[in-house]
């Protein structure tokens, strides 16, 4: 009769163990894994998405090669709203992604004199525009279409906004930019 195999208790050596526990083992980590990755894609595609600025057009709240999250589903619950910083495709170029401000919302009308935006032919307060970034152009004023919006970077002086090419669909709306996270000195909401 075979000794079930034992450890000495003075020893350090131990018995391997039975392959099956291995393979066990094994699986439980591909099955981890693989749920990690199933959670963390539909976070990606359906919720949550990082997102990286490039660019200063959106000085000083953001900075170039700063990371954000960008929230998908901010506007299926809730309406766009004016001081939104929203992600969008690019009207001229849908394969490239912008990041700016709405300050137009649909039917308004969007003039700026002398750098100073006007919604209806009433000033507007930007207090999240530094004096030094504001520049002093002029615009005719524009209406903004139904399901569309009028968006300007906070760096008004290097921002090619709806100032340039008009105003941006609903449609191509991506998310709202709700959370900094790199570089750890800018963590934090996005204002």
């Amino acid at each position: 009769m075979k000794d079930s195999p034992s450890v000495d208790p003075g020893s350090d050596r131990r018995e391997p163990e039975p392959a099956g526990t291995l393979r066990m083992d094994l699986r439980v980590w591909i099955r981890d894994i693989l749920l990690s990755l199933t959670i963390a894609a539909v976070v990606i595609v359906f919720l949550c998405q990082p997102v990286k600025v490039e660019g200063t057009s959106m000085l000083p709240h953001l900075v170039d090669e700063q990371r954000i999250f960008v929230s998908k589903i901010a506007y299926r619950f809730d309406q766009i709203e004016r001081g939104d910083v929203i992600v969008f495709r690019f009207p001229e170029d849908p394969a490239r992604s912008y990041i700016k401000r709405v300050v137009g919302l649909p039917g308004e009308t969007v003039e700026i004199r002398g750098g100073r935006v006007l919604i209806d032919g009433r000033p507007h307060s930007e207090p999240y525009v530094p004096t030094r970034y504001r520049d002093r152009s002029s615009h005719a004023p524009l209406r903004v279409e139904d399901g569309s919006y009028y968006v300007l970077g906070d760096h008004r002086n290097t921002s090619n906004d709806s100032r340039t090419w008009g105003t941006v669909q609903s449609s191509f709306v991506s998310g709202k930019a709700v959370f900094a996270y790199w570089p750890p000195e800018r963590f934090g909401v996005v204002r």
